[in-house]
């Protein structure tokens, strides 16, 4: 039996706030997700939906619990060996798309593949086929300013894709569109999630997009349970 993409694994993580004190956001989650496996996370804002996220990503740490991906500790990894593994295995998606204003959507996607060694050639190659699975391939020489707000979304995916990650952690990815649009372009995660079969985690609001997911599972009291 294949190892989990992603597990954790008895997660805590407080934060201080001053006079008031602690705020224990995490309190022993735990979740464990299989290969090709697509898992909606659901619960209020504020309920430490991004921080699980931040920490499954390695953005963060926690401050008690075990993260593995592919089956190796993530745990006591040096600086340089997180980013590594975030560059090579982890696509990160977020509700606003952060591309490089100046950048066309080919170079948007481009770049991370340059940092991570491959050749230019190739980068752009894979560049194209992602823009064109997600149906704006003719939109690949304009900058995110000329692109409507789903058309920067669907660029924002391929990059997230672009390094073939074996796990994608989305936050709210879609929370900054119109519903019309917001179902248009979560589709065009779908295709590309299930295209590609990696893992994912997604974290929703929307309860129609979830359940298109394998699994649904919320935050509750700091804990990750089944919805």
């Amino acid at each position: 039996m294949s190892d989990p993409v992603l597990e954790l694994t008895d997660i805590t993580k407080v934060y201080k706030q001053g006079k008031p004190g602690e705020v224990a956001v995490l309190q022993g989650a735990a979740l464990s997700v299989a290969p090709g496996e697509v898992v909606a996370l659901v619960a209020p804002s504020g309920a430490g939906k991004s921080t699980l996220l931040h920490i499954a990503g390695l953005l963060d740490t926690p401050d008690g619990g075990g993260v593995r991906i592919g089956g190796a500790d993530m745990t006591r990894l040096s600086d340089r060996r997180r980013t590594a593994v975030r560059r090579s295995d982890v696509g990160f998606i977020y509700q606003f798309h952060h591309l490089l204003p100046e950048f066309t959507a080919l170079e948007n996607i481009t770049l991370p593949q340059r940092a991570n060694g491959t050749s230019t050639a190739e980068a752009e190659a894979r560049a194209m086929k992602l823009l064109e699975q997600v149906g704006i391939g003719a939109r690949a020489d304009h900058r995110p300013a000329a692109l409507s707000g789903g058309e920067q979304q669907r660029v924002a995916f391929c990059r997230a894709l672009a390094n073939a990650p074996r796990l994608l952690l989305a936050d709210e990815p879609t929370g900054n569109l119109d519903p019309e649009t917001s179902d248009r372009v979560f589709a065009a995660l779908m295709d590309l999630v299930r295209g590609t079969g990696l893992s994912a985690v997604i974290a929703t609001h929307n309860m129609e997009l979830a359940a298109r997911m394998d699994r649904i599972v919320r935050l509750d009291k700091g804990k990750v349970v089944p919805a």
